[in-house]
């Protein structure tokens, strides 16, 4: 039975998606050869190809950009001290909606900056917020 199992786990996780994973490296490497991840730890590697997992979320609102908005606006005071006061998962899902993911590149959030702009509706009471992913800017009604 040992060997029936193992066996059965060795075609399961190697011999079937070894043609499938030979084609996919091929592919890799050709973009990314190798050579030039060798200068990378595991750790780093991971944070450069998937992002930052852990923010500082003052830096973030440091990197902010008003548009037809000031910082000492009532409303911009208010989405921060909402902002702040989420839980950790609902800040990413926060970055999601603005960027598409709830990852910063592995640059960090230093270089990370996005807009909050006023969308300068007749009557903001009935508009949501929305997000524009690909410009990096949260339309923020008064």
């Amino acid at each position: 039975r040992k060997e029936y199992v193992d066996l059965y786990v060795n075609y399961k996780f190697n011999k079937s998606v070894q043609k499938p994973f030979e084609d996919f490296m091929q592919g890799f490497l050709r973009g990314c050869p190798a050579r030039n991840w060798k200068m990378f730890s595991p750790e780093e590697l991971q944070v450069l190809l998937q992002g930052h997992p852990r923010f500082d979320w003052h830096l973030l609102e440091k990197n902010v950009i008003y548009v037809e908005y000031m910082e000492s606006d009532q409303t911009i005071r208010n989405f921060w001290t909402v902002f702040h006061e989420l839980p950790e998962e609902k800040k990413k899902m926060f970055l999601v909606f603005l960027s598409g993911s709830d990852r910063i590149s592995g640059y960090g959030l230093e270089p990370f900056t996005f807009c909050i702009a006023d969308p300068q509706i007749e009557n903001p009471d009935e508009s949501s917020p929305y997000a524009s992913t690909c410009c990096l800017t949260l339309f923020l009604p008064r």
